[in-house]
């Protein structure tokens, strides 16, 4: 599965040499005089990323040189799956020592293609690895494959009822409890934005929800925004800011791999997920500017922009997880444009209440190569949420630090004796890289996964 195959099942295995600039000359003459030969005449100089067949004497292939920039790249290898030719190949000792569980991770996600909709022309080559790497990294490229899926899949086949059925299908995979709110439901146990938001579809709104693990344990939330579709409601967007807008579930498609991750590790945390899914559509029942919201925690909401759906959606969520006094709440959300023009597509910003916290899960990006960046809930921006007609809007007239200004929004439902941090992620590669092809991506993923493992294997040693 995901193009990693135990080391045992690949006995005829191509061997993979890892080589530099300045290492290839060597590695290469302890091949023979017949392959110095040909690297010289492939005019091959070991740049990070590209390779060279090398074959034996029979023209058949004896090994592949792969140029690395670094031993420990998580994207080392990731260009090989698709450029090889099919087969199985190892990391040979001839070559540099790389990071083999980093290594392979990056075989894996560079061996990922979205395929639901048409059959790919080939299949990934196949990179074998010792039993405990193959164990170790099921679980996580698992959950990677199932997120870039999920974000990848039209809102035909991924609205609110499909991402409430990849919540429950999870929870039968681990033994959880799951239930859900659907459309009225949602009025009657008292979450009036998520209805809100969705009450114009045609696919009822609804919030999905799992329990797992031991009540003696801390209890985590994770909350993951599920808007399915974003038109903009009311407020339309442009054609171009709508053409994407299949991936707005990105932060509930992040959260079921976290959970999933959490699960299948066994952490040691008492597990509640938390998925409204909803879509923001056009109707004669949609929300309007001007409209005010007593959402759950009482709190009144003046509807300035119905394209700030997010929020919206969030904040029932947030507050519903608040009243279980939980040891922490994470969110992922694909909250803000504004995210992306401060930090482009490939830095997640992340804000919390606790600097500790927060700290910890920009030291795991950094260990993990899967960064994250500090922004600030400046307060003194609370101002630009202002209404006079209810406690708060949902947007306004400014068009400054409009990430800042969602968080601090969200901020409001989480009061600072319980510890929070808020993801707001792109969830997607506008390009294809080697090991991040276009489309669906997990961003943030494995550094909040390593912040939660660290926190709560810890909190049980002592």
């Amino acid at each position: 599965m995901h193009a990693l195959v135990d080391l045992r099942r690949a006995a005829r295995a191509t061997p993979l040499i890892a080589v530099t600039r300045a290492t290839l000359r060597e590695t290469v003459a302890r091949l023979g005089a017949a392959a110095t030969a040909w690297v010289d005449d492939s005019d091959y100089h070991a740049e990070p990323g590209r390779h060279c067949l090398v074959p034996d004497t029979r023209g058949r292939l004896r090994a592949v040189l792969v140029g690395v920039g670094r031993t420990d790249d998580v994207y080392a290898l990731a260009a090989l799956p698709f450029v090889l030719p099919a087969g199985a190949y190892r990391l040979d000792a001839a070559g540099l020592p790389l990071d083999r569980a980093r290594a392979a991770l990056g075989w894996g996600l560079g061996a990922y293609r979205f395929a639901r909709y048409r059959k790919l022309a080939r299949a990934p080559a196949r990179l074998a690895v010792d039993s405990v790497t193959l164990k170790a990294l099921e679980a996580p490229l698992a959950a990677i494959w199932r997120l870039r899926d999920m974000v990848n899949t039209p809102t035909q086949d991924m609205g609110p009822a499909a991402i409430s059925t990849q919540v429950m299908a999870l929870a039968q995979a681990h033994g959880a409890e799951f239930r859900e709110w659907v459309g009225a439901q949602l009025l009657g146990a008292n979450f009036p934005t998520i209805h809100a938001v969705g009450r114009a579809s045609p696919n009822e709104p609804r919030l999905a929800e799992l329990r797992w693990g031991d009540a003696a344990h801390p209890h985590l939330v994770l909350v993951g925004k599920g808007v399915c579709f974003d038109t903009g409601g009311l407020n339309l967007k442009t054609g171009d800011g709508m053409r994407w807008m299949k991936k707005d579930m990105g932060g509930a498609a992040h959260v079921i791999a976290l959970a999933d991750m959490i699960m299948q590790a066994r952490l040691p945390v008492r597990l509640t997920l938390l998925v409204p899914a909803v879509e923001n559509a056009i109707g004669g029942d949609a929300y309007r500017p001007g409209e005010v919201i007593r959402t759950r925690a009482g709190v009144t909401v003046e509807i300035d922009n119905t394209d700030a759906e997010g929020r919206l959606v969030l904040c029932d969520a947030l507050a519903y997880a608040v009243e279980q006094k939980p040891d922490a709440i994470v969110d992922f959300a694909t909250l803000t444009g504004a995210a992306r023009v401060a930090l482009g597509p490939d830095l997640p910003a992340i804000f919390g209440n606790r600097d500790e916290l927060v700290a910890a899960a920009l030291a795991a990006g950094r260990a993990e190569q899967d960064p994250l960046w500090h922004m600030p809930l400046w307060q003194p921006y609370t101002s630009m949420l202002e209404s006079r007609v209810a406690d708060l809007a949902n947007s306004g007239p400014s068009r400054h630090a409009g990430a800042l200004t969602a968080a601090l929004f969200l901020q409001r439902f989480v009061p600072n004796f319980t510890p929070w941090i808020h993801i707001d992620v792109y969830a997607w590669n506008d390009s294809d890289r080697p090991g991040r092809p276009q489309g669906g991506e997990a961003q943030g993923l494995r550094a909040i996964f390593a912040t939660l493992k660290s926190r709560y294997t810890r909190s049980q040693d002592r």
